[in-house]
């Protein structure tokens, strides 16, 4: 098969095409073949020499950690899936390629509504938001702040926080995505200089609830409008996280919530917005965007579309 591999560490630069072996599926597994894979800054922070807890980086390396495509192989003792099953999933590597093994504990069938790009760029981010909004305990009635909520995990966020009843939704970002945000139903501000009395003018009851997907000054600008830090999470900021006083928060993805959120997107309550596609052999043009940290939306990679 062919994989977007690292053979060592470093930018963008040094992801490269290799062929390698068809992997194989075991007992409990599925081999995917895949048809597209979301890019995240997970996947560029492994790439750059981050080793995550509980994985083993193996050079050359294969990152990329949620996929879509069609079920080719099926190991013994699974159930419920087949060859030509279309599904989309999650592992922690080995995406950008033609084909991945996972558990069949990782995997749920893609609904015909949902083109092959949206359910390659799901799990990661969505999954993510979901955990973080569940930790910081949005839910009816909150006035809650989204750091970088045109991109594909702010906007995520944007959309759990009113589909589980928050009153008011306030997203940072650039100017050319205001109009993004209020068709999501969030009240776009822009960030920098000022931000903590923009928000304060738009909530001056407060604010009950803070995401961050942008870095130091969003985090800092959170612990000035948030009471309880417990209610406050940064997915950007981590050297921050002691010296302010917040907490980890961190969860597993698991099958049964990736279900909850396709069946969201089924009912037409979670979008989401495809930036750019990469075909496979341009993954480090994928990289190379996404670490911008401009844009809005996912980026994808196109493998066997």
């Amino acid at each position: 098969m062919r994989a977007a591999v690292f053979r060592s560490v470093g930018g963008p630069e040094v992801m490269e095409i290799m062929s390698l072996p068809d992997p194989q599926a075991g007992p409990g597994q599925v081999r995917v073949k895949v048809k597209t894979a979301g890019v995240q800054h997970y996947d560029c922070s492994v790439r750059s020499g981050w080793t995550p807890q509980g994985v083993t980086i193996e050079l050359p390396q294969i990152p990329g950690n949620e996929f879509a495509g069609i079920i080719d192989q099926v190991g013994e003792g699974v159930t419920g899936f087949h060859a030509g099953s279309e599904v989309l999933g999650f592992g922690l590597l080995n995406c950008y390629a033609e084909y991945v093994v996972v558990g069949a504990d990782q995997i749920v069938s893609k609904p015909a509504s949902m083109t092959w790009e949206e359910a390659g760029g799901l799990t990661g981010n969505g999954q993510g938001a979901y955990i973080a909004m569940k930790a910081i305990g949005v839910g009816p009635g909150d006035t809650v702040l989204i750091h970088g909520a045109a991109g594909s995990l702010g906007a995520f966020a944007v959309q759990l926080a009113k589909e589980w009843g928050a009153k008011t939704i306030i997203g940072t970002a650039s100017e050319s995505n205001h109009d993004y945000l209020r068709s999501l139903g969030a009240i776009p501000i822009t960030y920098g200089e000022g931000l903590v009395e923009r928000v304060r003018a738009l909530a001056p009851n407060g604010v009950d609830a803070a995401f961050d997907t942008a870095g130091a000054e969003a985090v800092r600008a959170s612990v000035e409008l948030v009471k309880d830090r417990n209610r406050i999470c940064t997915f950007v900021a981590y050297d921050l996280i002691e010296e302010l006083g917040l907490r980890v928060i961190r969860g597993e993805r698991l099958a049964a919530r990736l279900a909850e959120l396709v069946e969201l997107h089924s009912k037409g309550k979670l979008h989401i917005h495809i930036r750019q596609t990469f075909p496979l052999d341009r993954a480090d043009d994928a990289h190379r965007a996404i670490e911008t940290r401009h844009g809005r939306g996912k980026i994808v990679l196109t493998i066997q579309v």
